[in-house]
């Protein structure tokens, strides 16, 4: 009888599928490389449970409580949970922790993981939007501005927390500290989702992590950016204001009551790593992502915003700033072979954000010909480009190998264009606006639906939440209303290729609404 599953993963192994996406550990090359193969040759055989000996993730006394104290050590973190349902039970036991009674509100950035809004549905939370930032040329995610942070504080304190995604799942940051000490000084708690920067605090060259900013609890997906299994995460607590007790009785609630020791170990692994190897291996992939660059064309995606409203500001400060950003002087330095091809560089380097609309070919065709015809699979495409997370766990032939398929990506849309086979990318404009809220999503959630077809939709309040994945940001969620330029924007990704998630209807044919509104 198939094996489904299994023969799918044992086929993607053989391909030696070159890994520029999540999880960190890229197909385990990490482990065998620095002396853990014998561990993980062992990992059946060492799956087990709460038993004498192995203590309990949900009251740690021994080894656990050992391995999550060296974890804060490591991470300069007053305590640390080990998390083996992902950050999304970090997000969630996080936010429910503060929260002391129905209808309490969070203010959040509006790209915010789709987590946050479930919780909200979970816990009857009020959540108030702080619009987003987005590059016009790329569509990529840049996160929130301390002026619309601090307006809608300002007319929010009585807030129970503000919650924030830091780095952008783009790897885009912004003045954290700023934020921090402005919503302390409300008597507001910080939450960061730093589900994508596990990895800052490995190099000066990269932004500072948010623990080192003032946040009060911090959530990171290790098996992003750093090589543990997926679904283990960490969540740190950042200072003395958070009720631990709490917490921790949120976290009993939302994880499992079998939590997986071969996660919690990945864990452990992952902390060792990074505690004796992690400083040199950034510095390894760094000086791999700088060689990888010099032939393109690249910019910095501030600059690109700034030249389109008619300021300049080309040279940058390469010293570390007091928000964590360490950006480059925009570059435009391009070999004949790679013309065409753009790199919009973001906050942190590690993230590699690769346009191909110059040669007329949209993310996410870019997406489908580095994985059907160069064995290389990206993290995200979106319609201007591809996105590729790098980790300490590639290496430079990674880098080779995708500067060559770029190479004979452009040599083939020459041809196209030659043959009249080239398609304009037109622009497409992400929805900026935030839609109205006429309800709370726990609200909406419960609330009589009705199937109504898409096109038909506007107007109407939502009653589920549609979610383009990756990233896992909400394009609109239950209690607001549809607007037209949501539709149009959910009907190209899905014509493109972009995997919607969220919606009850697979086909998107049809959306949920609220029937009695």
């Amino acid at each position: 009888m198939k094996n489904f599953i299994i023969d799918q993963l044992i086929e993607n192994k053989n391909k030696e599928i070159v890994s520029f996406h999540t999880p960190g550990h890229k197909n385990g090359r990490i482990y065998e490389e620095l002396g853990y193969r014998d561990v993980l040759n062992k990992l059946y055989k060492i799956d087990t449970t709460e038993i004498i000996g192995t203590d309990n993730l949900h009251l740690p006394e021994g080894i656990i409580k050992k391995a999550q104290d060296r974890a804060a050590k490591v991470f300069n973190a007053k305590h640390t949970y080990f998390l083996i349902n992902g950050s999304t039970c970090g997000v969630q036991a996080s936010i429910l922790s503060v929260c002391d009674k129905y209808g309490s509100k969070i203010i959040v950035n509006r790209d915010c993981h789709q987590s946050v809004v479930n919780t909200c549905i979970l816990g009857d939370i009020e959540p108030v939007y702080i619009n987003c930032q987005i590059c016009e040329k790329s569509s990529v995610l840049k996160g929130v501005n301390f002026k619309d942070v601090k307006v809608v504080i300002d007319e929010n304190l009585d807030a129970k927390a503000l919650v924030l995604t830091y780095p952008t799942y783009y790897g885009m940051t912004y003045d954290l500290k700023k934020i921090c000490d402005y919503a302390h000084n409300n008597g507001i708690i910080v939450i960061v989702d730093e589900a994508h920067g596990a990895h800052l605090e490995l190099s000066e060259d990269l932004p500072m992590s948010s623990l080192c900013l003032g946040a009060d609890l911090v959530i990171q997906s290790c098996h992003k950016t750093l090589p543990s299994f997926t679904q283990s995460s960490l969540l740190h607590i950042g200072s003395n204001i958070i009720d631990v007790d709490r917490l921790s009785s949120f976290l009993r609630i939302l994880e499992s009551s079998s939590p997986s020791y071969l996660l919690l170990a990945s864990l452990e692994i992952s902390i060792d790593i990074y505690e004796k190897h992690g400083n040199k291996l950034m510095k390894e992939l760094l000086n791999n992502i700088d060689n990888f660059k010099i032939d393109f064309e690249v910019e910095s995606l501030d600059d690109i915003d700034n030249l389109l409203n008619g300021k300049s500001n080309l040279v940058h400060d390469k010293n570390r700033q007091s928000n964590g950003l360490s950006r480059d002087v925009c570059v435009h330095r391009c070999k004949k072979d790679t013309k065409g091809f753009k790199i919009y560089q973001t906050s942190d380097k590690t993230k590699i954000f690769i346009s191909s609309k110059e040669l007329g070919i949209d993310g996410y065709k870019l997406e489908e010909m580095l994985r059907y015809d160069h064995n290389i699979q990206v993290e995200l495409s979106n319609h201007s480009g591809v996105l590729l997370l790098c980790s300490i766990a590639n290496n430079i032939n990674d880098f080779k190998k995708l500067k060559d398929a770029l190479i004979d990506i452009r040599k083939d849309a020459l041809v196209s264009e030659f043959l009249d086979d080239k398609r304009e990318v037109n622009d497409i404009e992400f929805p900026k606006t935030l839609p109205e809220k006429i309800v709370s999503p726990s609200q909406a959630f419960y609330k009589h639906t009705k199937s109504v077809k898409i096109d038909e939709s506007v107007g109407k309040v939502c009653a589920e939440c549609i979610t383009p994945y990756p990233p896992g940001v909400n394009i609109i969620s239950p209690g607001e209303i549809i607007e037209s330029s949501i539709i149009e924007y959910i009907l190209y990704c899905k014509d493109n290729g972009m995997n919607i998630s969220g919606t009850k209807d697979k086909d998107l044919n049809f959306i949920e609404v609220i029937d009695d509104i």
